[in-house]
Parts: structure tokens; C-alpha cells; sequence
């Protein structure tokens, strides 16, 4: 059996709890951007900008690429030509999420410090770019990626552990 065949034990405790954290994060950063619209900068706007930056760069980085290495391997190789479309749509939505990431961040940062060299239009652009890639990633997981690999990897332990050989 390949590696990308081999069969995982994954987390997905873990996993959805990721997911509600990115939620949250989510929510924080669009309560963010609507701050810096009506209200601007001030002391609560930067240490929010620090957590959500924070967050973002380090837990979320983190999660896809655990998604990538317990998740996708097995649905890849599983033959069914739809789910391997949807992996790889949702590898590239890694993609086009750690871009806009490598845009957003530095902008939190700034606001984070107390900088105000920020495009506020462009910080806005960035954010709901941001928060549509992440919630429709999140939805396409959630609803068809996540069940799919439980199924897979529950069918496979249960064969695994059916076989009196092993």
C-alpha cells in the first residue's frame, strides 16, 4: 500500500474544533474591519489585530497543513474522479487563502503596532476577499471532505481489525 493510500488516524475532534475557531477568528476580523470603517484605530482595534494576525499565521497555517497530510492522501487516491476534484479545489483554496493571507497580515501587524500606513480600502477588500475563501472552504469540508474521509477511514479500520491476520 502507498503512503498516500496508508490509512491515518486523524483527529477530526481536533479538526472541527479548528474549524470553530476559525469561526470565531472569522467573525473577529469582519468586527475588525466594520471597527476601522466607523471608529478607526484605537487601543481595543490593535490588540484584536494582534490575536486575529496571531491566529491566522500560526493555528490556521497549521490546520491546512494537517488537512493536507492526514486528510487529503486518502481521498486523492480513493478512484472517485468528484472527490478528487473536490480535494484539489480545496488545495487550491489552501492556495488563494495563504495569498490573501500573505496580503492581509502585514496590514494587521501595522494596525496591531499602531501603524497607520494601511490602505483602510484595501484592508477592507482583503478582508471580505478573506472571510469568503475561508467560509466557503470551510462549508465544502464541513459538508462533503470531512464525512467522506470518516466514512473511508472508519471502513478501513473496520477491515483492518476484522481481519484475524492482523
Amino acid at each position: 500500500m502507498s503512503a498516500a493510500m496508508t490509512p491515518k488516524r486523524v483527529d477530526f475532534e481536533a479538526l472541527d474544533e479548528c474549524h470553530q475557531q476559525i469561526q470565531v477568528h472569522l467573525a473577529l476580523l469582519s468586527e475588525l474591519a466594520q471597527r476601522i470603517e466607523t471608529v478607526g484605530v484605537d487601543a481595543a482595534t490593535q490588540q484584536q489585530a494582534g490575536v486575529i494576525e496571531a491566529y491566522f499565521s500560526g493555528t490556521s497555517r497549521e490546520h491546512h497543513a494537517e488537512e493536507e497530510r492526514s486528510i487529503f492522501p486518502t481521498l486523492l487516491a480513493s478512484g472517485d474522479a468528484e472527490l478528487v476534484a473536490a480535494v484539489r479545489t480545496l488545495q487550491q483554496d489552501h492556495g488563494w487563502i495563504e495569498e490573501n493571507w500573505i496580503e492581509l497580515a502585514p496590514q494587521l501587524r501595522a494596525i496591531a503596532s499602531g501603524n497607520n500606513w494601511f490602505d483602510a480600502a484595501e484592508l477592507q477588500h482583503c478582508v471580505i476577499v478573506f472571510l469568503a475563501l475561508c467560509q466557503s472552504h470551510i462549508m465544502m469540508e464541513e459538508t462533503l471532505i470531512y464525512p467522506e474521509a470518516r466514512a473511508r477511514l472508519a471502513k478501513t479500520d473496520t477491515t483492518k481489525f476484522s481481519d484475524p491476520r492482523m
